[in-house]
């Protein structure tokens, strides 16, 4: 079911302020427009993952699906320049960068609140995201 989309795709909680700021946070530092979007909510993001139910961010980088700090390592690793730096996390095992991944994924509608409604791009934005 990955073959059509783009080799770029991050799949977010579109509820979600924190998970919000992150998409607008890489859409700022992707000037070449590499990276296209998607919400966990979304008709894309239910063809990607069937009737799995997944709550965390899911990048899908030439085909493959990576989740959790994987994800956020590889989307940090993709944008390029200093963000490349952030690889060195994997040296650490993956269970203890998960744990810290879990732990503020917990945390992250009481901090940083939630919305009613997915976010809708604006019109300038609207062909980085798939649905």
């Amino acid at each position: 079911m990955t073959a059509s989309l783009p080799d770029k795709l991050i799949l977010f909680d579109g509820v979600c302020n924190l998970c919000n700021g992150v998409v607008q946070f890489v859409i700022k530092r992707d000037p070449e427009s590499k990276f296209r979007f998607g919400t966990l909510q979304g008709k894309t993001a239910d063809q990607v993952l069937g009737s799995k139910s997944i709550d965390t961010v899911v990048y899908v980088r030439n085909g493959i699906q990576l989740t959790k700090s994987t994800a956020a390592l590889w989307i940090a690793r993709d944008l390029g320049g200093v963000w490349t730096m952030t690889a060195v996390f994997f040296i650490l095992p993956r269970f203890l960068r998960d744990w810290c991944y879990n732990l503020v994924a917990k945390i992250r509608y009481s901090v940083f609140g939630k919305r009613d409604e997915c976010m809708v791009p604006t019109a300038e934005l609207q062909s980085r995201f798939v649905d």
